[in-house]
């Protein structure tokens, strides 16, 4: 299996063709992205990233995880915040959040250590 590192690369990688061919709609959810976790508003940034990384083990998506879990190091968060949030992720998904869960945890691991 890929390192969340090396997943986001090739996400990258391979989003840029279709980046260029729609950059429209890329720009419309740059936009969206930044008024949804920018900084304002109640929450805390680290808050709406740890929010986005239980609702990408809900949605299963390892590229999301991956880049929810890469924000939450860069926001600070620790590996007890994470893994409360991954405990509510699991309670909400049951058998298939402890999977999904286990590798976000393992991605901010990853991530927090490059930090």
């Amino acid at each position: 299996m890929a390192t969340a590192h090396e997943l986001l690369h090739e996400l990258t990688t391979a989003g840029r063709e279709l980046r260029n061919a729609i950059p429209e709609v890329y720009s419309g959810y740059a936009r969206l992205s930044a008024a949804a976790m920018g900084d304002g508003g109640e929450l805390p940034v680290k808050m709406r990233e740890l929010i986005g990384l239980a609702i990408a083990v809900t949605r299963e998506c390892d590229g999301c995880i991956a880049a929810h879990a890469r924000s939450c190091a860069r926001q600070g968060a620790t590996a007890q915040e994470v893994a409360e949030t991954l405990g509510v992720a699991i309670l909400m998904n049951g058998g298939p959040g402890t999977v999904w869960g286990a590798r976000a945890y393992a991605a901010f691991q990853e991530f927090a250590a490059g930090q």
